[in-house]
């Protein structure tokens, strides 16, 4: 899969401290300019959707779970490879300093019609729920919140980053 980007938070200084890999998918699902993303309410952001892939899951079996659960999308078919965009990031959890966090990302195509969501807790607890989104608004949301909150979480630059490409990339713009 194609590297995207690779990044380096500026409090990760040392490379030989203790790091582990986390390795998750991110959904694009478009319609013409909208995209299906997630808003959260505590970080005032969008974002694609995906998540962790667990152990002895493959790529896609990942995306495919990830995308029902956050989103109730259906029939997750015409899945291709988008690109992938790492990062190194701090990690404040025992045993581990760094989080080498892969992003690998994925187009596809889902049902129209999208059934309930299954969120995990934490995602209820900080207000996140699915959107059908114009994609440039989506981007200029979030550049709004780069620049203007103090609150804004770790992956926002991230989701804005992939929002641009896939309008350059997908979007033809």
């Amino acid at each position: 899969m194609q590297l995207l980007k690779s990044t380096v938070h500026t409090d990760v200084t040392d490379f030989s401290a203790p790091t582990f890999i986390r390795k998750a998918t991110r959904a694009i699902v478009l319609k013409g300019d909208d995209i299906l993303l997630l808003y959260t309410k505590r970080y005032h952001d969008y974002s694609l959707p995906g998540g962790g892939i667990d152990e002895g899951e493959s790529n896609i079996d990942g995306l495919v779970r990830e995308l029902r659960e956050e989103t109730g999308a259906q029939r997750i078919e015409n899945i291709s490879d988008f690109g992938l965009y790492e990062e190194f990031r701090p990690w404040h959890k025992a045993d581990f300093d760094i989080v080498h966090m892969k992003s690998y990302c994925y187009v596809c195509t889902i049902d129209d019609e999208l059934l309930e969501p299954a969120l995990e807790e934490h995602e209820i607890n900080n207000g996140m729920h699915p959107v059908w989104m114009n994609i440039h608004q989506a981007i200029a949301h979030n550049e709004e919140t780069i620049a203007k909150s103090a609150k804004k979480g770790l992956s926002i630059e991230r989701e804005t980053f992939l929002l641009k490409l896939i309008v350059s990339e997908l979007l033809n713009e």
